[in-house]
């Protein structure tokens, strides 16, 4: 596969379809702290699966296997006692045998044991008896293991009876696998939950550091944030303090500069209108004092792009009042009739909003919808995402592939449709710029109307 082919999208995509990890990213956790966890708790498990494995497999097995193997010499023994004393002398070495092995051990004369069927044993320790215990007994004799329990009954056929041997069953099981389990839980649990403090200590300065970037972002101020934590997320910190206090000064010097511009070239532009207002009217004279009055305008509108947001401070203020008082204050500005507004906004949103900057924002998106349309709808939205001012207008719209080039700044569509018919080229801009400020945006699409709709989505 050649460069080219690997940097195309559709190789791209491609290659991420090959992926192995691609189906497991859906269900991993997102955040930080979780995934953080999941890579401490992970081996953790892994290497207590594998302990586990270790010692139930093959160290539980063999310790019962060897504790298994000295209740089947005993029986060995306690059979060839059988066989090689009289029956006086066997009653007294069993009463002896019971007395010194811990566990009853008798005899039923004249007793016979039918060949038990040994297909499926239910424990470890049936099926270790069962294979030492025919390993160990003299001359292939018939034998059963029968558990209960308390205890495991050991009955072996003997030459004139059976000898019965009643093994307490702790005597042939092992009692640390409680222990043990009850150790390597506890110690997890208590390993987990130091992990848990000590990590959330590590990713709260990380947590605090991307809150005060999305507030920063949707234009609040963050005015107690300070650099803690490890080392590393000081250095982001102290980066992001130093972003954005150069963010601001640039912010503050482009309005200061304009500002001083408006105000110099709104004093000649004062003397002119003094001088035009003492000479008689004529047309030439009404046209100048248009012209002045455009410029002024023009002016108003540079200073207010520069300033953007200003130094408005954010508030909770109510979405859906706040679209019906720029739909008010559009209609009276455009002077238009009753009726050519429908504004849809009954249910309150709640948002942290700079107030009069988003109504100006939505002013424009309005006076822009009455200029270029007969009927206007405004309306307020929320999802469990965003928050949302959609305004429709059955005007002649955008062509899809020139909507984006109608938010330049200083920039007037050729053809269709002109959203800054008029003006100075900034209406759509500094609607733009204001969204952006409070972490949204502006999007532009077919109005069910028939003409365009600007959207104004801010997150919650």
């Amino acid at each position: 596969m050649s460069l080219s082919q690997i940097e195309s999208p559709d190789a791209a995509r491609g290659l991420a379809r090959l992926d192995p990890f691609r189906f497991l990213k859906r269900f991993l956790p997102r955040g930080l702290f979780w995934r953080s966890l999941l890579i401490i708790v992970t081996p953790v498990v892994l290497l207590q699966g594998v302990v586990s494995y270790v010692f139930f497999e093959r160290d539980l097995e063999s310790t019962t296997h060897w504790m298994a193997r000295d209740i089947a010499a005993d029986a060995s023994f306690l059979v060839a006692l059988e066989d090689s004393h009289t029956p006086a002398e066997r009653a007294s070495l069993r009463a002896q045998a019971s007395l010194k092995l811990g566990y009853p051990v008798t005899f039923l004369p004249g007793s016979k044991i039918a060949a038990p069927a040994r297909l499926h044993r239910p424990s470890t320790i049936d099926k270790a008896l069962d294979e030492l215990i025919a390993q160990q007994a003299v001359g292939g004799r018939t034998f059963e293991v029968t558990s209960a329990a308390e205890s495991i009954q050991i009955d072996i056929q003997a030459n004139d009876g059976v000898l019965r041997m009643v093994v307490p069953r702790s005597r042939v099981t092992v009692t640390g696998p409680d222990i043990f389990i009850v150790w390597m839980v506890g110690s997890s649990l208590i390993l987990l939950a130091v992990a848990i403090l000590f990590l959330r200590n590590q990713v709260r300065p990380i947590e605090r550091l991307a809150l005060a970037s999305e507030a920063f972002g949707k234009g609040r101020a963050v005015p107690d944030f300070k650099p803690y934590g490890a080392s590393e997320v000081r250095r982001a910190a102290r980066a992001f303090l130093t972003m954005r206090e150069r963010i601001e000064r640039h912010v503050q010097q482009r309005t200061e500069m304009l500002a001083g511009i408006s105000h110099d070239l709104k004093t000649p532009l004062s003397r002119m209108k003094l001088q035009l207002a003492m000479m008689d009217d004529s047309a030439d004279i009404k046209a100048m004092r248009a012209d002045i009055v455009e410029m002024e305008h023009m002016l108003d509108e540079y200073l207010e792009f520069a300033r953007g947001e200003g130094g408005e401070q954010t508030q909770v203020a109510d979405l859906a009042e706040l679209a019906q008082d720029a739909a008010a204050a559009a209609a009276s500005a455009r002077g238009a009739e009753q009726g050519r507004i429908v504004v849809d906004a009954a249910q309150p949103i709640q948002v942290h909003i700079k107030r009069q900057a988003l109504r100006r924002c939505a002013t424009n998106l309005i006076d822009n919808a009455l200029k270029h349309g007969r009927q206007v709808k405004v309306s307020a939205l929320r999802d469990d995402r965003f928050a949302r001012i959609v305004v429709d207008d059955d005007g002649p719209g955008i062509a899809p592939e020139r909507r984006e080039e109608a938010f330049r700044p200083f920039h007037r569509l050729d053809k269709g449709r002109n959203l800054q018919a008029g003006g100075s080229g900034l209406g759509l801009a500094i609607a733009r710029d204001i969204a952006r400020g409070h972490g949204g945006d502006i999007l532009l699409d077919k109005s069910p109307l028939g003409g365009l709709r600007a959207t104004i989505r801010l997150p919650i």
